[in-house]
């Protein structure tokens, strides 16, 4: 199975320059975890999660309404084809310990996949179980 047949094709993003208020608030309004940052033409540039706010942002006392997204965002990305194979995009997603990826076609987010995403599809279950088990390893390791 394809990632093009499980993404989400709703790409809700935000420009690098925009504020980290204005990503708080799409983060909330959408229900989201994380923003595609990207350029006018569409292009990736990083990425933005409610974790990179609260720990480059808030934590440090900036003032999320004067600070740009390009500042607080994630710029060693990881990112997946439309064509690449569902198991492919759960390795990735294990290995970089992340729970959404972007999906790129010609530079160009094109949709999002997560790990709700891959476990709806139901046929790799054993390789999403072993991701989404990697990744709540790390996350439980960092709040002791």
């Amino acid at each position: 199975m394809q990632v093009k047949e499980v993404m989400s094709r709703r790409i809700i993003a935000i420009s690098p320059e925009e504020t980290v208020a204005v990503a708080a608030r799409l983060l909330s309004q959408h229900n989201i975890g994380a923003l595609p940052v990207c350029s006018r033409d569409g292009r990736l540039r990083g990425m933005v999660t409610d974790r990179d706010i609260v720990l480059r942002c808030v934590a440090p006392e900036a003032d999320p309404k004067s600070v740009p997204v390009k500042e607080i965002m994630s710029r060693r990305l990881a990112a997946v084809a439309p064509g690449d194979d569902v198991r492919q995009a759960a390795r990735l997603m294990a290995r970089r310990q992340i729970r959404r990826l972007p999906v790129v076609a010609e530079g160009k987010v094109v949709g999002m996949v997560s790990l709700g995403d891959l476990a709806q599809c139901g046929r790799y279950e054993m390789e999403i179980s072993r991701a989404l088990t990697d990744i709540s390893s790390v996350v439980q390791k960092l709040s002791e």
